[in-house]
């Protein structure tokens, strides 16, 4: 045999053996009586990771659609890991809430490691078990109501700011609007910035801090990063000696460094304290002895926690109620004019209910990933039960749930009413299983207090100021952005502000 004849053969050998390893389980869930969503090798159920034509959600919402009626859990390969998802939202609660002991666990804490991400490693939504429970116990009381209240003075400052900037924008303003994102970034980085540290980061000025542009990159996946994830599932084994951080290096090491310096500036000057986050840490690391590390992961939660959700929701708020300026009119009535006490915020039925409508349209979690922390028996409809296993991998499809027409009338459009107390309210949804914009069970977001405080703070000024309207750059339907990983509008949202005399 020639040498090149032997050499293609080896490549063949090689590259069966490799087709093999990739799609060898591909039965795994009908061998279990279960059914299996089409899967390709190297890619899986999620042809959208790597063809980056679409938000992967929708490869979930496939799924979702073709078997919510005649199934209740259907099996997925994340690249030839088996996974499964439900399409009931009977188990979707079940999972966050009801029986959450067997789903104690997020799927992205078995990526992450403290040594090599100190910031998302230490981060309540990542670390599981009891770790999960002690730092949850220790953030908890630092987003009370009453610590909130405190630094309500800090945001109503900042909200005039942002007003004032927004006027100064929309002079300058191009034919093609003003980028709501970009703003409301500002507006999050300023208030949480001055709200947990007590520094500013000058996001309305002509110069601000190196802090805005960092901002901006935190959460920018790396390409490591997700080439490792696509790694882990091919070869989980390796997450025990490998792993890479969400956050690069010298954006870790930024946070760490401003922390530091906060910390120092905070314990030389001891009159200037006030009730705010960062004074909430500096007691409990008396009282618990952490190093500087730990307090400084502890304060990052507060800060990386606050800045992109609250920020993406404020923007897609705004784009929704400008294309219904009848909501915007409903606000005003609510709202009046006069300056608002904290109670006077936090009791602002229709906004709360704009606010939860958005959260439904445009959720932070597309698909929450639960690890499974104890055995489970699942029923499927036809009365077939398949067992999970702690380490294995459920999917909930938040979004698809929250968009079902079968649960929402007209689940495209935004309506708020929805979410009227009259109507049942928010809690009404999440009990069902179908809405979860601040998550459910004993894992809901524990900053839900302060960022609807720092929003409906946002949203007064701004409609007690402007009248604004979606430039005709902005698209018209909600598509979601084709490659970012929580829920935003494909082509960004672009507004034009007119101030109101």
């Amino acid at each position: 045999m020639c040498p090149v004849t032997t050499i293609l053969l080896g490549l063949v050998g090689l590259f069966a053996l490799v087709y093999i390893f990739l799609t060898w389980n591909f039965n795994y869930w009908k061998k279990r009586g279960i059914p299996s969503a089409k899967a390709w090798p190297f890619v899986g159920s999620f042809p959208s990771v790597f063809t980056q034509k679409r938000n992967m959600v929708y490869d979930i919402e496939d799924v979702y659609n073709q078997y919510k009626d005649s199934d209740s859990i259907v099996g997925l390969f994340n690249t030839r890991l088996p996974q499964l998802m439900v399409t009931t939202p009977e188990y979707a609660h079940k999972i966050y809430a009801s029986d959450f002991r067997s789903f104690h666990d997020n799927e992205m804490g078995l990526f992450t490691n403290k040594k090599v991400d100190r910031i998302l490693a230490n981060n309540p939504f990542v670390l599981s078990g009891n770790e999960w429970k002690e730092r949850r116990a220790e953030v908890t009381p630092g987003l009370s109501a009453n610590r909130v209240k405190a630094v309500y003075p800090v945001s109503q400052d900042v909200c005039k700011k942002f007003v004032d900037y927004i006027k100064k924008q929309s002079k300058m303003a191009p034919s093609d609007g003003l980028n709501a994102k970009d703003l409301c970034l500002c507006y999050t980085t300023e208030v949480v910035s001055d709200c947990v540290l007590g520094i500013s980061a000058q996001s309305f000025t002509d110069n601000p801090t190196p802090l805005v542009g960092m901002i901006k990159r935190v959460f920018d996946q790396s390409f490591g990063f997700i080439f490792f994830t696509v790694v882990a599932n091919l070869w989980p084994p390796i997450r025990k000696f490998y792993t890479v951080p969400f956050f690069t290096k010298d954006v870790e090491n930024f946070f760490f460094d401003i922390m530091k310096k906060c910390i120092l500036l905070r314990k030389e000057n001891p009159v200037q304290q006030r009730d705010d986050f960062l004074n909430y840490m500096l007691t409990l690391q008396e009282k618990k002895g952490l190093e500087t590390v730990e307090l400084t992961s502890h304060t990052m939660t507060f800060l990386t926690d606050g800045f992109e959700t609250t920020a993406g929701t404020l923007a897609h708020m705004l784009l929704l109620l400008a294309r219904n300026p009848e909501t915007i009119r409903k606000l005003r009535e609510e709202i009046g004019t006069k300056n608002l006490s904290f109670e006077e915020l936090s009791e602002l039925p229709y906004m709360e209910a704009c606010i939860h409508e958005t959260l439904r349209l445009f959720p932070p979690v597309l698909a929450a990933r639960k690890v499974v922390t104890e055995e489970y028996e699942f029923v499927n409809k036809n009365g077939v039960k398949v067992k999970v296993y702690p380490g294995e991998v459920v999917i909930v499809p938040v979004s698809s749930l929250q968009k079902d027409p079968q649960y929402f009338e007209e689940p495209d459009k935004f309506k708020p009413e929805r979410f009227l107390e009259s109507n049942g309210g928010s809690k009404k949804y999440r009990d069902q299983g179908i809405y979860f914009g601040f998550g459910d069970g004993p894992r809901i977001c524990p900053g839900m207090k302060f960022a609807l405080t720092q929003l409906k703070s946002a949203m007064v000024e701004i409609v007690r100021n402007f009248d604004f309207k979606v430039n005709p750059k902005t698209r018209t339907d909600n598509q979601f952005d084709d490659t970012y990983f929580m829920a935003a509008l494909k082509g960004g949202i672009w507004l034009d502000f007119k101030e109101l005399k």
